[in-house]
C-alpha cells in the first residue's frame, strides 16, 4: 500500500532527482572550463637600447619559441596562434602567422593578427577563450608584441599622391610636374600618431586632467612610481619573474638578453626635480611617474582544462570571465578600471573582498590613484556608473605586488600576457583564490579579466 509518507519521500526523490539534472544541464551549457597552463615573455626593454635593431616579429618569434620549449607541447596539438600588435610593420602585417613560421610552428596552424591598443594581447586571449568554448579549438596560443625602437614614418600624403600619379603619367613634362611636388613634400614626413584621432589630445595630457579631476597630487603620484620600481626590483631579485625568456641578439658585439631594463628605484628628492612631460608649467604627469616606451613580447598557452589534464599539463589558472568596457575618450579615457572591476567581479556573483589579488596596468601613476578615487566616491559611482553608491576603497596592499608597467615597462601588445601571468603566480605565492585584471586602452577602451587559482 502506498501511504502518504511514502508517497512523499518519492515525490522528494523524484523532485531531488530533477534539480540534479537542471543543475547537470545548466553547467553544461557554461561550457568547459578554461585554464592558463603557461606563459613567457621576453625582457622588456626600454625603446632604442638592446632590442633596437631587432624588428617585433623576431620578439614575437622568441616568445612563442620560449613557450614552446618552457611547456615541451608537441606542434600538433596546437590549434591556432593570435597575437596583438598596436603599431604595425607593414611587412609583417599578420605579425602572428610571420612569426609562427619563423618560430618552426608548422604552416597548418591558422594564425592571426588583433589590435586594440594596451590592450591587444587581451584581446588575443579572450578571442582563444572563444575559440576554446565554443569547442572550435582545444590548444590555443595567445600573445602580442611591440618594438618601439622602430617605427613607420610615411611620406605625407600629397606626396604619396604624387608618387602613385608618377606611375599613370606618360608625358615628360607632366612627370616633371609630379617629380616637383614629390620634392616640395619630402621633407615633412608624418610621423604615427601620439595624440587620440577623435579629440587630438595625447594619453599624457588626458593623464595629467584626469589626476586633476580626481585630487591626485604630483607627490603621491611619485610615492606610487617608486612604490612599482621598488617591488619591481624586489620581484625580480626574489625570481618571482620567472616568466622571462633570454633572447641573443646578435651583431658586432653579441648579447643574451636576460632581464628587463627599465626597473630604476630612485627617490622622492630626484623625482620631485623632474619637470612636467605634458601640462606645462604646472602638470603633475612626468617622466619618472609615467610608463616609458617599451620593446617586448608575450606568448601564453590556453586550454581546456579536459584537454590540458589528458595531455599531462598542470595548469596555472583558471580564465574564468572577461568583460569589455567603452566611453568617452576625452575626459574619460583612462578611467577604465573603474568602470570595469566592479562589472567583471559582479558579472561572476562576487563581491570585493572576495578578490585577493587585482593586477591593473599602470600607464600612469596619477591613472591608477585617480580610478582608485573613482571606485570609492559616491558621485562618480551614481552619477557615471549609475550604482547606488560608491563601490568601494581597493586594498593597496593586493595592487601590483610585484611592480608594474612603470617600472616593468609596456610594450602595448604585450602587456595584457604579463598581467595575466602575475596575477596567476601572485594567486599562488599569496594563497589566494582570485584575482581581477584591469587595463585602460585608447579610444575610451578598457578590459577586466577575472582568473581563479588552480589548486586540484
Amino acid at each position: 500500500n502506498i501511504t502518504p509518507s511514502r508517497m512523499l519521500r518519492a515525490v522528494s526523490r523524484n523532485s531531488q532527482c530533477v534539480v540534479r539534472a537542471a543543475s547537470s544541464a545548466t553547467a553544461s551549457q557554461k561550457g568547459p572550463n578554461i585554464v592558463l597552463v603557461d606563459s613567457v615573455r621576453t625582457p622588456f626593454v626600454t625603446s632604442g637600447t638592446v632590442f633596437k635593431d631587432l624588428m617585433a616579429v623576431d620578439l614575437q618569434k622568441e616568445a612563442l619559441r620560449g613557450l614552446v620549449r618552457k611547456t615541451g607541447i608537441d606542434y600538433k596539438l596546437i590549434d591556432h596562434v593570435i597575437c596583438g600588435t598596436v603599431i604595425q610593420e607593414c611587412k609583417t602585417s599578420n605579425i602572428a602567422r610571420e612569426a609562427a613560421l619563423l618560430a618552426g610552428f608548422p604552416d597548418k596552424i591558422p594564425c592571426h593578427t588583433v589590435t586594440l591598443a594596451c590592450i591587444s594581447s587581451n584581446v588575443a586571449m579572450t578571442d582563444a577563450i572563444g575559440m576554446l568554448s565554443t569547442g572550435y579549438a582545444n590548444a590555443v596560443i595567445a600573445g602580442g608584441t611591440e618594438l618601439l625602437s622602430d617605427v613607420p614614418i610615411r611620406y605625407n600624403r600629397k606626396a604619396r599622391k604624387a608618387m602613385l600619379g608618377m606611375a599613370k603619367a606618360k608625358a615628360p613634362m607632366a612627370k616633371l610636374q609630379i617629380g616637383g611636388q614629390i620634392l616640395q613634400n619630402l621633407l615633412s614626413p608624418e610621423l604615427p600618431a601620439v595624440a587620440e584621432f577623435t579629440s587630438g589630445e595625447t594619453m599624457g595630457h588626458s593623464g595629467d586632467r584626469l589626476a586633476a579631476a580626481f585630487n591626485v597630487s604630483r607627490r603621491e603620484q611619485d610615492e606610487f612610481a617608486i612604490r612599482s620600481h621598488t617591488l619591481a626590483e624586489a620581484a625580480a631579485r626574489g625570481g618571482k619573474l620567472n616568466d622571462i625568456v633570454p633572447v641573443f641578439v646578435d651583431g658586432k658585439k653579441p648579447v643574451t638578453v636576460k632581464a628587463d631594463n627599465g626597473i630604476r628605484v630612485s627617490t622622492m628628492e630626484k623625482l620631485s626635480t623632474l619637470k612636467p612631460a605634458f601640462v606645462k608649467p604646472h602638470g603633475t604627469v612626468t617622466a619618472a611617474n609615467a610608463s616609458f616606451l617599451t620593446d617586448g613580447a608575450s606568448a601564453a598557452l590556453l586550454m581546456t582544462e579536459e584537454y590540458a589534464l589528458a595531455n599531462g599539463f598542470k595548469p596555472k589558472a583558471y580564465l574564468r570571465a572577461y568583460q569589455y568596457v567603452a566611453q568617452d575618450p576625452k575626459d574619460q579615457l583612462l578611467l577604465s578600471p573603474a568602470y570595469v572591476i566592479p562589472k567583471v567581479i559582479e558579472k561572476a556573483g562576487l563581491k570585493l573582498a572576495d578578490i585577493d589579488v587585482f593586477e591593473i596596468h599602470e600607464a600612469f601613476a596619477g591613472q591608477v590613484l585617480a580610478n582608485l578615487n573613482a571606485l570609492d566616491s559616491d558621485h562618480f559611482c551614481k552619477t557615471f556608473m549609475g550604482r547606488p553608491g560608491k563601490f568601494g576603497r581597493l586594498d593597496m596592499n593586493k595592487i601590483n605586488r610585484w611592480g608594474g608597467s612603470l617600472s616593468i615597462g609596456h610594450p602595448f601588445g604585450a602587456t595584457g600576457v604579463r598581467l595575466a601571468t602575475h596575477a596567476a603566480g601572485r594567486l599562488k605565492e599569496e594563497k589566494g583564490r582570485y584575482a581581477v585584471i584591469a587595463a585602460c586602452a585608447a579610444g575610451g577602451h578598457g578590459v577586466g579579466m577575472l582568473v581563479e587559482a588552480y589548486n586540484k
